[in-house]
């Protein structure tokens, strides 16, 4: 079905569902309202079936988080990087071999358990995605981990930011406690762009490097699974990212374009989340079952309290 067929095919339901993502492009919409507002149409079977949202929420998060590139300085970027890089090696390290522990201890299957610990220690659903192929999961260990990973990203999104306003952390601390506590970038960018542009910036720099360690970890995987390295899918816009700090840097006179072009990818990063919201259902929910979302909340909090520790002992 051409893309013209499959406008023509729309239903009142599915017009609905791109008014209310169109919406969500307004300052006023916030990424918690986005997330909520997705995750309600899906509950009202107001989701459009003909278009693969997955793939289109992936391309327009890789976009926009590019484009928040040209927002960033670079010598703060290098900074916080450098900054941030032994709590980034050491929080990897620690998730996943809690990890290891607690599937063991729960009695859960060693791949889901991996999937989840990997998620929560990297950057959420695109290390799973990195991961699976490379140790051979099946589609339902997958699902699992996703759904999983999923149900505290949106819990993620409301509990930051009041936790670190509840703290009165600085912009600058919170941005390192969104990018090391939370999975999925989108969350992460979600939760420190409503904490403040300050935080955004250095969530979004340390976010990026902690995802860097998705080719180790998927190759290390494959090797613990006996299973295929040549699978592993590297995340490009990582590269492209670092590219648009590099321009906005060394090309300085288009300044203003560069403000417009980050102004506006942290709007479609709420149109992302809205997106997000749209696939988490209720069966999805149900479907985790109680011991891989036990398993995550224990990695989780695990994470988030270790890091916050050191944040507010440290930073």
């Amino acid at each position: 079905m051409t893309l013209n067929q499959k406008i023509r095919n729309l239903r009142p339901a599915d017009i609905v569902f791109i008014i209310a993502a169109v919406i969500c492009l307004a300052p006023f919409i916030s990424s918690p309202i986005a997330l909520i507002l997705g995750f309600t149409l899906a509950s009202f079977g107001l989701v459009p079936t003909q278009f693969n949202l997955a793939a289109l929420t992936k391309k327009l998060l890789s976009y926009s988080i590019i484009g928040l590139g040209f927002g960033i300085n670079l010598n703060e970027a290098i900074e916080a990087s450098r900054q941030g890089l032994g709590l980034i090696i050491s929080s990897i390290f620690f998730t996943l071999f809690l990890g290891w522990i607690a599937t063991h201890f729960l009695k859960l299957d060693k791949k889901t358990g991996h999937l989840i610990a990997a998620g929560t220690a990297i950057c959420g659903g695109s290390a799973i995605a990195a991961v699976s192929p490379a140790i051979n999961a099946r589609d339902d260990q997958t699902s699992l981990a996703l759904a999983t990973v999923f149900v505290l990203n949106a819990v993620a999104l409301f509990l930051f930011p009041a936790v670190g306003h509840l703290l009165e952390m600085s912009q600058h601390a919170f941005g390192t406690w969104a990018a090391i506590a939370i999975h999925d970038t989108s969350s992460v960018v979600g939760a420190a762009g409503s904490y403040g542009d300050e935080a955004l910036k250095t969530a979004t720099t340390l976010k990026l490097a902690r995802a860097l360690w998705i080719i180790p970890v998927a190759f290390g995987s494959a090797l613990m699974f006996k299973g295929d390295s040549k699978k592993i899918g590297i995340p490009y816009f990582i590269v492209f990212y670092c590219l648009a700090i590099l321009i906005a840097h060394f090309v300085p006179q288009f300044h203003s374009t560069y403000i417009l072009i980050f102004d506006a990818s942290k709007r479609l990063l709420v149109v992302c989340l809205f997106l997000i919201g749209s696939g988490i259902t209720v069966n999805k929910l149900r479907n985790a079952g109680h011991k891989p979302l036990l398993l995550g909340v224990v990695l989780w909090l695990a994470i988030g309290t270790a890091s916050l520790t050191y944040i507010e002992l440290f930073l």
